[in-house]
């Protein structure tokens, strides 16, 4: 009982954080585009601006909820609140020094809740019966779906190479050399499948606000807006700390892990502000002619090299 309890109690304090670390992680996002646009950003409210976040939360979660009148209704209203849960569950793999869950199947779990958040984000546009917001699921689906087969192919490579689906495993593999060096253009294939899933520029086609009215969430507003917002940046935390974790080593107990995770969000936002939106059809191009054949030969290349190490070994 005492472990569960401090399971639980872990978990909470570990989705505090990740939430404080979303609000935050706005407030970058809006200061690194002020900069690269040649302007301030937020610097208003309190000190810098910092508490500008929580401000802009007590707005969007003050003002009035509108339902539109032909949606079903609560599909619409749980829709936002399945996909912040589904993303802030995900965080149950995080590999803590007290470990929340013995997750030997971690990385099995983290594809099983990226996978369900394709229905909260199809469900919303669906039950909103708006058609932008239903055209913009559609694109979410397809998007997330074309993307996820090269993350998997690309994870699968990993398991392959270091034996199992534990997220320690990629810590004591990567003691002496980061996979990032044996690995550089699968990293670049699994950061642009990150961009795609997390519907981040310039794979951003669920939320095209220039031809879609603002995608999947248009019917939303005030708290159901905030939580589908949320969702997103905590699943951008999220991939950031996964890539660290996979291709950096990881270790937790040192400083470098976290500067190189903040670095690495910043880098969603600095192509954000860099690049423009690709066309649909050139995104799909990309993710089956491109991202699926390289993760694939990459694939059979660490089959091969699994097989041919362990009759070296026995």
């Amino acid at each position: 009982m005492f472990d569960c309890v401090m399971s639980l109690f872990c978990y909470i304090v570990l989705v505090i954080f990740v939430l404080i670390g979303v609000a935050f992680l706005t407030l970058l996002e809006r200061k690194v585009l002020g900069y690269i646009q040649i302007r301030k950003g937020p610097n208003k409210v309190g000190m810098m601006g910092i508490p500008q976040p929580f401000a802009d939360a007590i707005k969007l979660f003050c003002s009035e909820q509108t339902y539109p009148m032909m949606s079903n209704y609560l599909m619409y209203f749980f829709c936002p609140v399945v996909s912040l849960f589904l993303s802030l569950l995900v965080w149950l793999i995080y590999p803590l020094g007290y470990e929340l869950v013995s997750f030997d199947l971690a990385l099995l779990f983290f594809f099983c809740c990226t996978s369900m958040g394709v229905y909260s984000m199809m469900l919303a546009g669906w039950s909103s019966n708006s058609n932008y917001a239903l055209l913009g699921g559609l694109r979410a689906v397809a998007q997330t779906i074309s993307y996820e087969v090269s993350m998997a192919l690309i994870l699968l490579s990993f398991i392959i190479l270091v034996g199992g689906f534990g997220i320690n495993l990629f810590f004591i593999h990567q003691l002496y050399i980061w996979f990032f060096f044996i690995n550089v253009p699968l990293f670049f294939c699994w950061f642009s499948s990150c961009l795609a899933e997390t519907n981040r520029t310039p794979f951003d086609f669920s939320e095209g606000e220039s031809e879609l009215v603002s995608g999947f969430n248009v019917e939303y507003s005030s708290g159901g807006f905030a939580l589908i917002f949320m969702a997103e940046y905590s699943s951008i935390l999220f991939m950031s700390m996964l890539t660290i974790l996979i291709f950096f080593g990881g270790d937790l107990f040192s400083l470098l892990f976290y500067f190189m995770l903040v670095f690495m969000s910043f880098v969603f936002i600095w192509v954000r502000g860099t690049l423009p939106r690709f066309r649909y059809d050139k995104l799909m191009y990309l993710a089956w002619s491109t991202y699926l054949p390289v993760s694939l030969n990459y694939l059979f290349f660490f089959c091969c090299f699994s097989f041919w190490m362990n009759n070296m070994v026995y």
